[in-house]
């Protein structure tokens, strides 16, 4: 997987590439600080992904993206920001980036969403979909069954498919059955985002027994 950075803070890039380096499978292709120099870089490496800041300097990484892809660059693209303004969260949507990463998540957290979207699928923030989802008046758990929630509590636990089925005293065909649904409701790749979910909106077996 070749990844390009681009961020017009030297400090954030290197520690970026620090990273991503830390993965086998991945090649640190590139880096640019602003849009003409990723523009130009992107078409020279052809890069599988490109690790992108919202704002670079007086220009806007979703500027970037759009000319990128009018060009028929096919590049997959993940957004670093230390914004959570739904305002931006929604313009990034807009443009169907591939990923919405907060500056602030812990390394581990950012290169789940690498290896995710180099995968074809999608990852954003879930504190921010909760937060969409709140300003709405709606959240994705109002579609979920009770079982469909106390299934997502246990993928919130860490537990596996058997260990869910143990507890919750169905079998693990069943299980299975419910995580696939939980992620087509929830908008989510996998059942580690699905946890990741769970634990953001603070989904508990105390708010179970209330139902």
């Amino acid at each position: 997987m070749k990844i390009v950075i681009v961020d017009d803070h030297p400090l954030v890039r290197r520690g970026l590439a620090s990273v991503i380096s830390m993965q086998p499978n991945v090649q640190f292709a590139g880096e640019a600080t602003n849009g003409q120099e990723a523009l130009l870089v992107i078409e020279e490496t052809q890069p599988d992904l490109v690790l992108i800041d919202l704002k670079l300097a007086d220009e806007s990484g979703l500027d970037v993206i759009k000319t990128a892809r009018a060009r028929g660059i096919v590049s997959k693209f993940i957004l670093l920001t230390s914004s959570a303004s739904r305002e931006d969260f929604l313009k990034a949507e807009e443009v169907l980036v591939d990923g919405y990463v907060l500056k602030e998540a812990l390394p581990e957290e950012l290169l789940f969403a690498i290896q995710l979207v180099h995968k074809g699928r999608k990852y954003y923030d879930p504190g921010l979909m909760e937060d969409k989802m709140r300003m709405s008046g709606s959240s994705p758990t109002d579609e979920l069954t009770p079982k469909e929630k106390e299934v997502l509590i246990e993928l919130g636990q860490g537990a596996c498919n058997r260990e869910i089925a143990s507890r919750l005293f169905i079998s693990e065909f069943t299980v299975k059955k419910h995580v696939s649904q939980i992620l087509a409701k929830l908008q989510v790749a996998d059942r580690t985002q699905a946890a990741l979910y769970a634990n953001a909106v603070g989904l508990t077996k105390y708010e179970m027994s209330y139902e």
